[in-house]
């Protein structure tokens, strides 16, 4: 069994980071943006450090929960969450910023429904 407390803890980093992710995104209309200035530059910086944070703790959730938790969310390509990770750290100087865009665009908001979710129904059965 996993610890319940310690879980939710890592939900509400993961659930902070998106909104960070998203803060930082707002401003960005397109990849280039994130090529053409500094300003940019250091929006794609701050973006691949928390999606380097969030697959790290959901390598540590699916660890600690057998891969159990997560299997409850099949909608959510949780390979491609941990492996980004991965792949952001090891390549951190490659980072491709039309894939950061499509991420941010195309499949952020589902994983940050997935993680209300989590923390929701973590909540509650804790409470019970």
């Amino acid at each position: 069994m996993y610890d319940q407390a310690l879980l939710l803890e890592k939900l509400l980093q993961i659930d902070s980071a998106i909104d960070k992710i998203n803060r930082r995104f707002a401003l960005i209309k397109t990849a280039d943006d994130f090529l053409d200035s500094d300003q940019g530059m250091d929006m794609l910086d701050g973006i691949a450090m928390m999606l380097i944070a969030i697959g790290e703790n959901f390598k540590k959730i699916d660890k600690d929960t057998d891969g159990k938790l997560l299997a409850l969310y099949p909608h959510i390509n949780w390979s491609g969450v941990k492996g980004l990770r991965d792949i952001l750290s090891h390549q951190y100087f490659n980072i491709d910023a039309e894939e950061i865009f499509e991420i941010c665009t195309n499949n952020l908001a589902d994983l940050h429904e997935a993680v209300k979710n989590l923390v929701v129904n973590l909540s509650k059965s804790s409470a019970s």
